[in-house]
């Protein structure tokens, strides 16, 4: 279910706005160097290098105002960490982020900052983002007084207002994240997120660790929140089902990269890359007469030694010699639409980036 069948008033066409959050070309890559006892073992011959994870290669996405895209992909795909380089919690090892058309890193500092301060992040497990020793009324109050929002005075009255806003009592807040469910927890992250009244919410696995009933409380929260604070949402989620129920573009990662993207019912109707079709094969159905599970065959390769050409081609039954040699871009195949695959017919004129 598209989140205009759940309810959600329709909005304005975003391929008309810019995008209120661009990422171009952006890489990231974790460096483990040589301890002490592979400098060691290299004295005498064993030549052990320095680790290399390719977490982010070259991803480039853009996200429009008001719009929700769900970004998927197994674990160990790369999604969380493009989730923190696209609200500045990391920094990229290559390419750019964009703020409404304009650069961040060009801005001025005070202007990167308010921009900085309209895009958070709400993690993945409520029992670990909260700070166990702090009480609720820090939690949510600490920053808002510290970018100087509002006053240490006007904490109390101001976080009463977020909790309301997200569905909690605000006579709870003095106690600690340990008296609370897990399903308190998580609106109280959200509760955070919006203090400092962002555009932009990046949702890394956000109900991953919810309860289905509770699943969908918080998924229609964000749906309300949504349509009242106009916001906009990077949903990241291993979670078919909460992406097609909650987004309005789908983007596919594998390892790294950005496989396949298009309108969430156009991309679940017609996946067009082996591994997108392969992840919505891997989905139990209540009907088993409509679709039998078939989970997507072998393990996905280390970021630490990726294959060359394309990355899905160990798994892929349908690979040709051009897929374990060359890499393929991310090609328009039908308006609104991209994947990453030689095997794909790209439209007429269809644009490779």
């Amino acid at each position: 279910m598209s989140a205009a069948s759940a309810g959600v008033a329709p909005r304005a066409d975003p391929a008309r706005a810019a995008p209120l959050v661009e990422l171009r070309s952006i890489s990231r890559r974790f460096v483990k160097p040589v301890d002490v006892a592979g400098r060691i073992a290299n004295a005498f011959g064993a030549g052990v290098r320095e680790e290399v994870v390719h977490a982010v290669d070259r991803v480039s996405i853009a996200v429009q105002p008001g719009e929700v895209v769900g970004l998927v992909g197994e674990s160990g795909c790369g999604k969380s960490t493009l989730g923190r380089l696209a609200v500045g919690l990391l920094a990229p090892t290559g390419g750019e982020r964009m703020w409404r058309g304009e650069a961040l890193d060009a801005m001025p500092r005070e202007r990167r900052r308010a921009a900085q301060l309209r895009m958070q992040m709400i993690f993945q497990d409520p029992y670990a983002s909260l700070n166990p020793r702090m009480r609720v009324v820090d939690i949510v109050g600490e920053a808002p007084v510290v970018h100087g929002m509002i006053t240490p005075r006007q904490k109390v009255e101001y976080v009463g207002l977020q909790l309301n806003r997200v569905g909690l009592d605000p006579t709870l807040m003095r106690r600690f994240p340990h008296q609370f469910s897990g399903g308190q927890r998580a609106r109280i992250g959200i509760a955070r997120a919006l203090a400092v009244k962002p555009e932009f919410l990046v949702c890394d696995e956000s109900v991953a660790a919810l309860d289905v009933s509770i699943q969908a409380q918080v998924l229609n929260l964000f749906m309300d929140l949504r349509a009242a604070l106009d916001l906009t949402y990077l949903f990241i989620s291993h979670d078919l089902g909460v992406v097609r129920h909650i987004s309005d573009r789908v983007v596919i990662m594998y390892l790294g990269r950005v496989v396949e993207s298009g309108p969430t019912e156009a991309l679940f109707g017609d996946p067009a890359h082996p591994y997108t079709r392969a992840l919505l094969a891997g989905v139990g159905s209540v009907e088993p007469r409509k679709r039998s599970f078939a989970p997507v065959r072998g393990e996905i390769p280390s970021p630490l030694a990726p294959p060359p050409g394309c990355h899905f081609h160990p798994r892929c039954p349908h690979a040709v010699a051009r897929c374990r040699e060359e890499a393929p871009v991310l090609t328009e195949i039908a308006p609104g639409r991209a994947a990453a695959c030689w095997l794909v017919e790209p439209s007429p004129g269809g644009r490779r980036s």
